[in-house]
């Protein structure tokens, strides 16, 4: 079945998308996913065209199940409208966002680009989403099949600029999705907003996180409070992580990490975009000066920060890897660097959907060849 997906998505459809402006082909293919994911019968086809499950795939992760370990980044889904039917097409998990504390218009367009010779995307949307309170009030009651992370940034806008309102604008958002979602992500490298990336500054990142950390205080004792089980009642809030820049030096990543041992953050997620226009993988000739690119022009950044954290951090931390995933033997190599979890969106989107089925399906192959029976033993095998 992939190999028949794989021939019609390359030989067929993509040439006929990518023909048109990227940001119309995903508005539409958004509205698509909407309407198969209320779709009994959709979803059940979708499943059976695209879902792949095997033990060897599963985690227990900080509490949270992932029956494999290929999850949508943030970015795809900004509005968290897609989740009744991502987990059909074979992810394991999906991170929604970035979400904002107020509803963000985003950039002006155009703020999408294909490079097609670098097999990567000029991204410039600026942090486009409908806000906190509408995404939060939607999705309060929802129910989801799989994990759910929730991406919160700051609102891209010249008040947010200052670093007192835009902690207020993260907590805003942060408390807005308190019970929903399995996992928290603190966005602070986009890397096209106003003010640029203030939160990567050690400083201004200690006073974010010191919010942060009184609002997961404040759950857990609200929940002890309303338990009526003693034996039960140490509940723990969501598991949280620090999504970061590639461009950052050692020197700026030894710092943030001292910042982050002083908090409640469980683990990182490596890579945001990369700014850097002199990157040897960059092939393209028009490459846009606006944006932050993907795909197959950021992998070895994220290689390369992955493994530099998880050995920085002897594997204290979850690593999540994101960039230039495309095959299974990428999403190994960042799996051997230290990374519990892969997400991806421009592999999918040059390669097709069924590129999640076909990278957990080569993953068994590669876990069986090394001799591990589970995903889990092959973390940060190849980090030293």
């Amino acid at each position: 079945m992939n190999k028949i997906n794989h021939l019609v998505y390359v030989n067929i459809l993509k040439p006929i998308f990518f023909r048109f402006d990227p940001e119309d082909v995903h508005e539409r293919m958004t509205k698509l996913g909407i309407f198969l994911g209320k779709h009994y019968l959709a979803r059940k086809l979708i499943h059976t065209m695209f879902f792949y499950s095997n033990k060897k795939l599963s985690q227990n992760i900080l509490g949270i199940n992932f029956q494999n370990p290929i999850g949508l980044s943030a970015g795809f889904d900004k509005n968290a409208v897609l989740t009744d039917i991502l987990p059909h097409i074979g992810f394991g998990f999906a991170e929604v966002g970035s979400i904002t504390g107020e509803k963000c218009e985003g950039n002006p367009k155009p703020r999408l680009w294909r490079l097609k010779k670098s097999k990567s995307l000029a991204v410039y949307y600026g942090l486009k989403n409908d806000g906190s309170d509408a995404i939060s009030k939607r999705l309060k009651n929802k129910k989801f099949i799989m994990p759910i992370g929730i991406s919160i940034a700051k609102t891209n806008c010249m008040e947010t600029v200052d670093v007192n309102n835009g902690i207020a604008d993260y907590v805003k958002a942060y408390k807005n999705f308190a019970g929903i979602g399995d996992y928290d992500t603190i966005n602070i490298s986009c890397p096209n907003t106003y003010g640029g990336e203030p939160f990567t500054n050690p400083d201004n990142l200690d006073k974010l996180l010191t919010e942060i950390d009184k609002i997961k205080s404040d759950k857990v004792k609200s929940d002890r409070i309303k338990s009526d089980n003693i034996k039960l009642n140490m509940k723990k809030s969501k598991p949280l992580f620090l999504k970061i820049s590639p461009d950052l030096t050692d020197d700026n990543i030894d710092k943030l990490i001292e910042i982050v041992k002083k908090h409640k953050v469980d683990g990182f997620v490596c890579t945001n975009l990369t700014k850097k226009r002199d990157n040897k993988r960059i092939i393209d000739e028009n490459v846009p000066e606006k944006g932050g690119l993907s795909g197959k022009v950021v992998e070895e950044q994220s290689n390369k920060l992955i493994k530099y954290i998880f050995k920085k951090t002897k594997g204290r931390y979850v690593i999540i890897g994101v960039g230039g995933v495309f095959t299974a033997e990428d999403a190994y190599k960042k799996i051997k660097s230290g990374a519990s979890l892969i997400q991806l969106i421009t592999g999918m989107i040059y390669e097709g959907p069924q590129v999640i089925s076909e990278i957990n399906i080569g993953l068994v192959k590669l876990l069986e060849k090394d001799g591990y029976s589970n995903i889990s033993e092959a973390v940060g095998k190849g980090a030293n």
